[in-house]
This record gives structure tokens, C-alpha cells and sequence, in this order.
């Protein structure tokens, strides 16, 4: 077992009632990372439904969670032959901190036509990347990140005015990729504010949604996040992940809010 599967696992404890722990090496700053949030709520789901996969998950964050336990609520509201419909009220202390609402499915079982304009950029290979982002984060810990572009805000402070960056995600640990990954890897690169304003102070994560699209294969994620607006400092994020492959697994969009340094 990898350090995030286990740092996601939760036990029943009641009638849709699940405990997990928000454990140590996934904050960012003293709040644990949204993806990895996310994911915890998403394990819980993952365990009470009788469909394996999140399809789809969104997730507002009402307020930042801490370490320590969190209880999760799941209430289905409908479930099908092909989808389970379900959310997940995320609890610490008395307090609801993350809202959840999400379909399961069997990815495995799905058909129909397939087409998409996304193409994943041509960027240099795993071990060609630069080692990204701010390696004194707790979250660099679990998370292997990669850069190909936008890596220069972070050792030159010199952001390039274009709100992209692009690279490569993996476990530290070398364990391969699952759905319940691809969750935290879409909240694991830096924020592509970063590379027009500069390493701004804080960019709390407002509301996320996650679509996957396959069962990634093993070996590191190629990752690219862009914003197109930022409107008295609220940011849209769009992200787009390909595995090793070259299959797209899933996308992303999330609202998030920059806080520049006093």
C-alpha cells in the first residue's frame, strides 16, 4: 500500500457514516492539499456505493480543513444499473468544511463513440523535466512534480505573463496511478497565476470538479492547467491530464481566489 492510499483511507463507523484522517506530507502550508481533500471524501464514496469509479466529483470548500479526523456523511441520491448518485458532507470538529456531490460508475463497462479536441503538448520526457515547483513544501513529499514550463516564477522569480503550466505528476513512492489519484493530481500543480503575477501569497481553492474519463496506466500523469480570466482576483482553472500513454483521463475546471503578498 502507497502513502496515499493508506493517507485516504476511512472506516465505517456508522449508518453512512466514514472516518478518515487528514494526515501529515499533503498540506500546502498549514491546509491540506484540496486534491487530496477530495480524494479522502471520494474513498468514502468509493466504499458506500456499489459502482467503483468517480465519474464525476465536485467539491466546495467551505472553510479550510486541519489534520487530524474527518467525518464523512454519505447520503445516495440515486443509483441506477450504469450510475450511483451520492454526496459527502466532510466534518471536523462540529464543523461542515467540504461539500461533495459526485457520480460513481464502472469505467470499465462503459461504451460509445469517442472523440476530442484536446491534444496533449509535446513537452520533454519524465527525466528530461525540471524537478518543479517549491521543493519546501510539505506536498512535494508525497507528490513528484515536473515541470516543463513555468518552472522559472519558482528559481528565477520571473513569471513568462502566460497563464499556463504544464509538466508531469507522480507518487514519490513510485506507486502507479488510480481514479482516486487523478483527483489530487488535478489540484497538484502550481497555480498558472503564478506565472503572471509572480508567487503570489495564497490561492485557496473556492470549488473543484473532476471528470475522469479512463483508468490511467501505470507510470507518471502529464498534466496542464491554464487560465484564460482572473476577475478581481478570481481565478477559473482549466486542467487536462493524459497517462503515460497518451490516453486522456481526466479534466478539470476549479474557481480559486488570489491573495497577493501584502
Amino acid at each position: 500500500m502507497g502513502h496515499f492510499e493508506e493517507d485516504t483511507a476511512v472506516e465505517k463507523i456508522g449508518e453512512n457514516h466514514w472516518r478518515g484522517y487528514l494526515r501529515k506530507g499533503w498540506r500546502i502550508g498549514q491546509v491540506p492539499n484540496g486534491g487530496y481533500v477530495m480524494a479522502l471524501g471520494a474513498r468514502a464514496l468509493s466504499q458506500a456505493l456499489p459502482h467503483p469509479h468517480p465519474q464525476v466529483v465536485n467539491a466546495f470548500y467551505l472553510s479550510p480543513t486541519s489534520l487530524g479526523p474527518i467525518d464523512c456523511l454519505v447520503t445516495v441520491l440515486r443509483s441506477s444499473k450504469r450510475t450511483t448518485h451520492a454526496s459527502v458532507q466532510m466534518i471536523q470538529k462540529g464543523e461542515p468544511k467540504v461539500q461533495l456531490t459526485a457520480a460513481f460508475v464502472d469505467l470499465t463497462a462503459l461504451k460509445g463513440p469517442n472523440w476530442s479536441s484536446f491534444e496533449a503538448d509535446k513537452i520533454p520526457a519524465w527525466h528530461d523535466c525540471e524537478i518543479g515547483a517549491n521543493s519546501g513544501l510539505e506536498f512535494r513529499e508525497r507528490v513528484d512534480i515536473r515541470l516543463a514550463s513555468g518552472g522559472h516564477v519558482f528559481h528565477k522569480g520571473k513569471p513568462s505573463g502566460k497563464g499556463k503550466i504544464e509538466g508531469w505528476l507522480a507518487h514519490h513512492d513510485q506507486t502507479d496511478p488510480d481514479t482516486m489519484a487523478l483527483l489530487m493530481f488535478a489540484d497538484a500543480l502550481p497555480p498558472p497565476a503564478f506565472n503572471i503575477f509572480g508567487r503570489v501569497g495564497w490561492v485557496p481553492t473556492v470549488e473543484l470538479t473532476v471528470q475522469i474519463r479512463a483508468l490511467p496506466s501505470s507510470g507518471p500523469i502529464q498534466a496542464r492547467v491554464l487560465t484564460n480570466s482572473i476577475t478581481h482576483g478570481v481565478m477559473e482553472e482549466d486542467g487536462t491530464f493524459w497517462d503515460a500513454k497518451g490516453q486522456l483521463v481526466a479534466i478539470c475546471r476549479q474557481t480559486a481566489r488570489i491573495r497577493l503578498n501584502a
